[in-house]
């Protein structure tokens, strides 16, 4: 009797799902009848798991993904081009008017802002899109058993997919221009795998709080908003000499000058953005463990 009342689990134990237990090794007693030991996996291992199988379930996530561009661009003739366009003739109308307003050079701001607007392109969508990964994953969730963090891979994709499509127009303007590509222009590629890192956990921390408040997307589209103009796309650092703590303060001026300086040239690999957004990177994921380890077995009740 005592032995039976040690198995029972704890009143204030933390409720785990039946599919997330791992089967131990067989327990053969004295008889021949066999009995499977379940051994609940902690909420730590949990995370990881749904981490690192969503990942390698790539062929699923980056099927949807492309699915979801098919889908939004169906029956057109030019698909996501048409986003491109859009930008390249906004892109064109800006830098034309805001080089005059800046008294700038056009034949270096147009690069300068080509490279702003479209990387801002990846990141702002990362962040907002995100927010609905779950609530528009939701039939899947409560349907199929899958990793969550799958839906959040799926939104980066697909935004990737998008940046692809936008980075046409730079290499047109670095063509007319005659920006030379040199071989730093190959840490942007590092560079924007770091941010579809971030991108990652961005997802999985905003994704879960959005699913339980569901005014939390549009507050974080407003304040999107604030941060294009916040961040030196349209305009340069050089213009507000003498306050540079305005520009530490805002996190997506370094990932978005770690794409940016190598594509426009500059060939000197600046560790101060290296080393900010590496750190912004390990905080993110620090606080998005702790709190998708707290609310990952709840989203599917919030949806």
């Amino acid at each position: 009797m005592a032995a039976a009342i040690d198995d029972l689990p704890e009143a204030n134990a933390e409720p785990t799902p039946a599919a997330d237990v791992l089967l131990a090794g067989p327990e053969r007693s004295g008889s021949a009848d066999v009995t499977l030991k379940r051994t609940p996996l902690s909420q730590s291992k949990l995370v990881v798991l749904d981490i690192v199988e969503g990942a390698l379930a790539w062929r699923l996530w980056g099927s949807l993904g492309w699915q979801d561009i098919r889908q939004r661009y169906r029956r057109s003739k030019i698909g996501p081009f048409w986003v491109t366009l859009s930008m390249g003739v906004m892109i064109a109308g800006m830098g034309v008017l805001y080089a005059d307003l800046f008294h700038t050079d056009v034949r270096t701001y147009l690069p300068y802002l080509t490279v702003g607007i479209i990387v801002w392109g990846l990141i702002s969508p990362l962040v907002i899109e995100n927010c609905n990964a779950f609530i528009d994953g939701e039939g899947i969730i409560k349907q199929v058993k899958l990793p969550l963090s799958l839906h959040v891979y799926r939104v980066v994709w697909r935004n990737l997919i998008i940046f692809g499509h936008n980075v046409v127009i730079f290499v047109l303007v670095s063509v007319f221009f005659k920006v030379s590509p040199h071989w730093s222009s190959l840490l942007a590629i590092p560079a924007l795998l770091l941010i579809c890192i971030n991108g990652v956990w961005i997802g999985l921390l905003w994704g879960p709080i959005s699913a339980r408040f569901r005014d939390v997307p549009q507050t974080i589209a407003s304040v999107m908003q604030i941060a294009f103009f916040m961040t030196p796309i349209m305009w340069q650092p050089s213009a507000i000499s003498g306050r540079e703590w305005f520009l530490k303060l805002n996190p997506f001026y370094y990932f978005m000058a770690l794409v940016r300086d190598p594509l426009l040239g500059n060939e000197t690999a600046n560790l101060h953005l290296w080393g900010w957004t590496l750190a912004i990177t390990a905080v993110g994921w620090s606080i998005t463990f702790f709190m998708y380890r707290r609310c990952r077995w709840r989203i599917a009740y919030w949806l």
